[in-house]
């Protein structure tokens, strides 16, 4: 039996520190679907097909890993998909008690499904899409944030 697990998100740009709680995922299952939410509360700097494209370099090396985007309620795309497992990353404790809320509502609407919390390395914490998005839109440096082989002035942005 293969061991199941979508990582969502809106990878807005897919970061460091999104690539090590893949990497402990990938210790817990034997696949991980990484995918990219349409969030229509976000309005995001890269297009969603850029950041399935971005995802698609970093994981490169993980046959394990399918990366695709999807529209609606995460528990909708775990149900149709037959995926039992949400990975949720936590960097700090204000990620732990809002995921926490999401991952009681997934838990009413799709009892099937469980949230796994995996936290980011401590060394990686502090590094979030939004801060990575800052850098970049003021000119700084981002490649010490982001996996490697992403460029992201290659991608198109909204």
């Amino acid at each position: 039996m293969t061991r199941l697990a979508v990582f969502p998100g809106s990878f807005d740009p897919f970061t460091l520190g999104h690539l090590d709680v893949l990497k402990s995922a990938l210790r817990l299952f034997d696949k991980v679907v990484v995918a990219v939410g349409y969030n229509t509360q976000k309005s995001g700097l890269f297009t969603a097909e850029a950041r399935v494209e971005m995802i698609k370099i970093a994981v490169a090396d993980y046959p394990n890993v399918e990366v695709c985007s999807y529209m609606g309620l995460t528990v909708d795309f775990c149900t149709s998909r037959n995926i039992p497992f949400i990975i949720r990353g936590l960097r700090t404790t204000t990620d732990f008690e809002l995921e926490q809320v999401i991952a009681q509502a997934n838990q009413k609407m799709a009892p099937e499904v469980t949230t796994v919390f995996i936290p980011a390395g401590a060394e990686l914490s502090f590094i979030s899409s939004t801060v990575v998005r800052d850098v970049l839109l003021n000119g700084g440096d981002v490649q010490r944030f982001i996996p490697k082989g992403i460029n992201l002035n290659h991608f198109t942005t909204y």
